[in-house]
C-alpha cells in the first residue's frame, strides 16, 4: 500500500532532488500541484492536508506558513528549512546521533532535517560531548569547505554562467561576522554551552562537502589518545547505516593522502576521518550536501517514519 506524499517547493534544489530519490519507488504516491498554482496558499493548505507526509523544501518564512496550514492531525511533517531545527518540539532528522534522535523521528509527526554544515558539525561534537572527550564549554572551531550547489539557484546560476567573475574561481570564505544560519542548530544539537567558531568556504565544484573539527589535546581535562577517539567515534556508529567511520590511517598513509570534498557527491552516506597524532587531532565528516546533508537525509527521515528500511531510494 502506498502513502501519499506532497513536496511543497518541488522546483527548488532540494526538492527536485527528493524527487530523484523516488523514481524507482512503487511505495510513493506522489502529489504534483499545478505550476500555476504552487504559490497559491488556499491550493498549498489543500495539497498538505490531503497528503500522509509533507517536505517543506522552503525558505524559512514560508516553512512556517505551511505548518500553520495544517488541519489534520495525521498530516506528518518533513522541513528541510531552518525553521524548527532548534524546537525541541520537533524531532531532529539525524538518527545516528542516538537511539533517542531515532525514536523520536519515528514516532514524530513534526520532523527538521538537519543543515548541510550543520550535519557534519554534529556527527562530530555531539559524540565528543556526550562521551566527555571534550566538555560542553571547550571552545571549538570548525572550517568546512562546500561546492556551491547549497548557495542557491541565484548562486548555482552564476557559477554555472558565462559571466563568472574571476573570484568565483577561487575558495571564497563567507560568514565571517560569525552570524551562520546554521550556528544556533550546531550549538543546541551537539550540547556545547557556547556558540562554536565557524569558518565556511564555498568552491568551485557543484556538490560535496568536509567540515572539520581541529583538537589541541593538551586543553583537554583528561589525555586522549588519536587512537582513542578514533575508537570513540567507531563504537557510536558502529550499528549505523549511512555513516562510516573510516579506518584510522597510519603517519606515512596520512602524508601521502589528500581528502578531497566531492568525492561522495551523489550518495547519501557520511564518512567520518580522524586525523593528525596524539598532541593535535584533526575529525573531518564528508557528506554530499545534497544528499546526507539535505534530500538523502529527508528520505532517510521518511523511511523511518514510514517503518521501512531507511536506506530505501538512497545510494550508498
Amino acid at each position: 500500500m502506498s502513502v501519499k506524499v506532497y513536496i511543497d517547493g518541488q522546483e527548488g534544489t532540494t526538492g527536485l532532488k527528493i524527487l530523484e530519490r523516488f523514481k524507482d519507488r512503487n511505495d510513493i504516491e506522489l502529489m504534483k500541484i499545478s505550476e500555476e498554482k504552487r504559490k497559491d496558499p488556499a491550493e498549498r493548505a489543500k495539497f498538505i492536508n490531503s497528503a500522509d507526509y509533507v517536505f517543506l523544501c522552503l525558505p524559512d518564512a514560508a516553512s512556517r506558513e505551511a505548518v500553520s496550514f495544517v488541519d489534520n492531525d495525521h498530516v506528518r511533517i518533513i522541513d528541510a528549512s531552518t525553521a524548527h531545527r532548534t524546537n525541541p518540539e520537533w524531532a531532529y532528522g539525524f538518527p545516528e546521533l542516538s537511539p533517542e534522535h531515532r525514536e523520536k523521528i519515528k514516532t514524530s509527526n513534526r520532523v527538521a532535517v538537519p543543515g548541510c554544515y550543520a550535519s557534519g558539525f554534529n556527527a562530530i561534537v555531539y559524540p565528543l560531548v556526550k562521551n566527555k572527550i571534550i566538555p560542553d564549554d571547550f571552545p571549538v572551531f570548525a572550517y568546512a569547505t562546500s561546492g556551491y550547489s547549497g548557495a542557491g539557484k541565484k548562486a548555482i546560476a552564476v557559477y554555472e554562467g558565462d559571466d563568472k567573475p574571476f573570484e568565483f574561481n577561487s575558495p571564497r570564505q563567507y560568514a565571517l561576522s560569525q552570524q551562520h544560519k546554521h550556528l544556533p542548530e550546531m550549538q543546541a544539537v551537539s550540547g556545547l554551552k557556547y556558540k562554536p567558531m565557524f569558518n565556511p568556504i564555498v568552491c568551485d565544484y557543484y556538490s560535496g562537502m568536509v567540515v572539520n573539527i581541529p583538537i589541541q589535546t593538551r586543553l583537554l581535562k583528561e589525555k586522549t589518545t588519536l587512537s582513542q577517539i578514533h575508537e570513540m567515534f567507531a563504537q557510536h556508529y558502529n550499528n549505523a547505516n549511512m555513516v562510516n567511520v573510516m579506518p584510522l590511517m597510519s603517519e606515512d598513509e596520512q602524508k601521502s593522502f589528500f581528502l578531497a570534498s566531492n568525492t561522495i557527491s551523489g550518495k547519501d552516506i557520511m564518512q567520518i576521518f580522524v586525523f593528525g597524532d596524539d598532541e593535535q587531532i584533526l575529525v573531518s565528516a564528508r557528506l554530499d550536501n545534497l544528499g546526507k546533508g539535505a534530500s538523502g537525509a529527508a528520505v532517510q527521515c521518511l523511511n523511518i517514519m514510514m517503518g521501512i528500511d531507511e536506506t530505501t531510494g538512497l545510494v550508498k
